[in-house]
């Protein structure tokens, strides 16, 4: 009897836990409501699984309790049964799975007129890549990432000398239009993911990953890594604006190009001989980071 009271305690007490949970996802500021659904719909799938199993197993332990003058009598098949179980475990297995591969369709297919950036992780933190006029990215290549050339870009490729590097833990897009992030990373596993987009997906040494999203509501959100990639995983954070296209644009244009940023380290490298610097277009610098190059 008590076993049995236990367990009922347990099941209506798991399921007021999740609707009064002060636990639950941050306001969605991006197009991927379809994962918010998904995922509750598998709620509700093995919520209903949970409730019944929890329920059923108090009925048995209630109801088949050791009683004096009562045996077991034991069943090795129940065809009826097993035909239930099967079914049901079919349509609820189904009914879960569908969702998501409909939402995964989506999340593969990127819209034509996306705008493409790269986000670039290393052991600890982020670096970005924009296209310039030509609105394409010039090729990369891990092999040539030196300090002059932190994204590895190709000097030969003509497409990558316009290209924007924002060598900075902030990141801006615009709202309201699609946007393709290429995931790519330089060391180890990193994952590049905002609570509110929804969106992540790896970053694989060797691989360029992506994933897409629009923004759909201005604000600055935290940017974490969401792999485990060492000592310093805690600390591998950012921040992403979402902003009008005009502040979005003004921001760009803060940040200098791959040619103005290689033209100014040899300037560095033939003068004074100091450190090569990514200096925004107004004049600041910043310094090269002492680690690894980027």
């Amino acid at each position: 009897m008590g076993v049995a009271v236990v367990i009922i305690l347990v099941v209506l007490g798991t399921v007021v836990f999740h609707f009064m949970s002060p636990w639950w996802w941050t306001p969605i500021a991006s197009n991927w409501g379809f994962v918010d659904d998904t995922i509750i719909i598998t709620f509700w799938v093995t919520g209903v699984v949970f409730i019944a199993v929890g329920l059923f197993l108090a009925y048995c332990v209630l109801r088949f309790r050791a009683r004096e003058g009562r045996t077991a009598e034991y069943e090795p098949e129940n065809h009826k049964l097993e035909t239930w179980l099967t079914v049901g475990t079919a349509v609820g297995v189904a009914a879960m799975l569908a969702p998501g591969l409909f939402v995964w369709h989506q999340f593969v297919t990127v819209p034509e007129d996306a705008y493409e950036i790269e986000v670039v992780g290393q052991q600890w933190g982020w670096a970005y890549r924009f296209p310039g006029a030509d609105g394409k990215l010039g090729a990369s290549d891990v092999r040539k990432i030196t300090d002059d050339n932190p994204f590895g870009l190709l000097e030969t490729d003509p497409a990558g000398q316009d290209d924007v590097l924002v060598d900075d833990v902030d990141l801006h897009m615009p709202i309201d239009k699609p946007v393709k992030v290429l995931l790519r990373s330089i060391d180890v596993l990193h994952n590049f993911y905002v609570p509110q987009f929804r969106a992540k997906m790896d970053m694989v040494p060797g691989s360029v990953t992506f994933f897409w999203l629009t923004p759909t509501r201005t604000g600055t959100f935290d940017i974490l890594c969401f792999e485990l990639c060492g000592v310093g995983h805690y600390a591998m954070r950012g921040q992403v604006t979402v902003a009008s296209e005009e502040t979005f644009q003004a921001w760009l244009g803060e940040y200098q190009t791959f040619a103005e940023s290689l033209a100014d380290a040899r300037r560095d490298d033939d003068g004074s001989g100091s450190e090569p610097k990514l200096a925004a277009r107004d004049g600041a610098t910043e310094s090269a980071p002492s680690g690894p190059a980027r």
